[in-house]
């Protein structure tokens, strides 16, 4: 491949990237709300919020203007999501994409099971526990904070989505997760990745959404190191095995 050839690929890959990063449009989709949890099996988790200003006012109620030409307040924002159950890591440079301002929040939780008593997460019920042998995660998100009367003011489509993401630690044994466009279940994305999708006007409608996930006890991580561990003392035995034999037969031979 010529080099102006490369060079158009990599400028592709990266497009495709910066888009992700910032939200969606890949493959035709549109995200006007997300939400990526990095759950571990103690209950601790890292939330990230990706968000256009329309959807924080609409659907969680925050005080932030609609209007793309008012700049959006990050420390607004940080004083939204800062709570004694969760701590803001990180708000984002605002965005824009399709004439609207996105912004991006990072999350500290030290237990999800409570993040319902933060204003922004309070759409949602969260449990976690042990359930016949596996660990059971169960997330249930209600109705919106609609203001009535805005929605002439944002310009949607009509196609836009809202999406929940697990990140999880174990191995998945069960899960609820269903394709939007197939309502078939969903597959498990590499670095166990299950994603829940609903139409932004069913959420607006507040349409409940329920995520359930049964998982093994012991995390991947845990699971790696102790396979990595088994293989260093086996092949630390072989070795040494090696050794004595080696030895062994070097007495024997000046012993004949």
């Amino acid at each position: 491949m010529t080099r102006i050839g490369l060079a158009a690929v990599a400028l592709v890959i990266g497009g495709a990237a910066l888009a992700a990063g910032c939200g969606g449009g890949l493959f035709g989709k549109v995200y006007e709300y997300e939400e990526d949890v990095y759950i571990s099996l103690d209950g601790s988790a890292e939330i990230i919020v990706n968000a256009s200003a329309p959807a924080l006012a609409t659907l969680r109620g925050l005080d932030v203007s609609m209007d793309p030409e008012v700049r959006l307040d990050r420390e607004v924002v940080r004083a939204a999501y800062t709570s004694p159950v969760a701590q803001v890591t990180r708000v984002s440079r605002p965005w824009r994409r399709q004439g609207r301002r996105f912004i991006q929040v990072r999350l500290s939780v030290p237990d999800i099971r409570k993040l319902s008593q933060s204003r922004p997460f309070a759409w949602s019920t969260y449990e976690l526990g042990d359930k016949e042998g596996w660990v059971v995660y169960k997330q249930t998100v209600g109705a919106s904070a609609l203001r009535s009367g805005t929605l002439q003011k944002v310009g949607w489509a009509g196609g836009e989505l809202v999406a929940f993401r697990l990140h999880l630690p174990s191995k998945i044994v069960y899960h609820n997760a269903r394709d939007l466009e197939t309502d078939l279940p969903s597959t498990i994305a590499r670095g166990n990745i299950l994603s829940w999708e609903q139409a932004l006007t069913d959420r607006l409608d507040g349409r409940p959404v329920t995520l359930e996930v049964h998982m093994d006890r012991q995390s991947i991580l845990h699971r790696t190191l102790w396979l990595f561990a088994g293989a260093f003392l086996a092949a630390v035995l072989v070795l040494a095995g090696l050794v004595w034999w080696t030895m062994r037969s070097g007495k024997e031979s000046e012993a004949a």
